[in-house]
């Protein structure tokens, strides 16, 4: 579906140059005659960012997109095959979900554009057991220390942690938010 650069708004998924990508700024400029549109476009699958600034009735591809929970099933050969709920498959090349299979969880987003699953991300909460640690420090106060979890990932975790207990961490940020049980 076309419509204008004026439409547009941050989070809205477009087709620029042949490649998917997502609004992450988006601007009215005005100036005595006409009005323009200042945004950046975030490659979906490359995460590279792109600034334009458009005049108002600039057409622009709005893309269908939704976003699924799905189930990791395997991997076939290039590809990661993934289920909804509804027991949907849908493919997506290994790249495209290699940074959320890292984490081992039930289900994860897919985003779905047009029919085709284009990235996979892990939920905004995880649950990741630590593999290496310092011992636990107690009564040393709220201080954080260093881990490694059993995906390799290193976080900061708060001087209670101890090797084997499971904690929740934040995806993105890979900040530690609890302990969820001791080892």
């Amino acid at each position: 579906m076309m419509i204008g650069a004026l439409e547009l708004r941050k989070g809205n998924l477009v087709m620029s140059d042949g490649r998917i990508c997502q609004v992450v700024y988006w601007n009215i400029l005005k100036n005595d005659r006409r009005q323009f549109v200042q945004m950046r476009l975030k490659d979906i699958l490359t995460g590279r960012i792109a600034e334009f600034k458009e005049h108002g009735d600039a057409k622009w591809d709005l893309l269908e997109n939704e976003v699924a929970e799905l189930n990791h099933s395997y991997r076939d050969g290039s590809d990661e095959v993934f289920y909804s709920a509804d027991g949907d498959e849908y493919r997506c090349n290994t790249e495209a979900a290699k940074d959320a299979l890292q984490w081992t969880c039930e289900t994860y987003k897919g985003l779905i554009v047009e029919g085709r699953l284009i990235a996979v991300s892990p939920p905004n909460s995880v649950i990741a057991v630590v593999k290496e640690t310092a011992p636990p420090m107690r009564g040393a106060g709220s201080g954080m220390k260093d881990a490694v979890l059993d995906n390799g990932i290193k976080v900061k975790v708060n001087l209670l942690t101890d090797i084997g207990d499971k904690v929740r961490i934040d995806s993105e940020t890979l900040e530690f938010k609890e302990r969820v049980s001791a080892g």
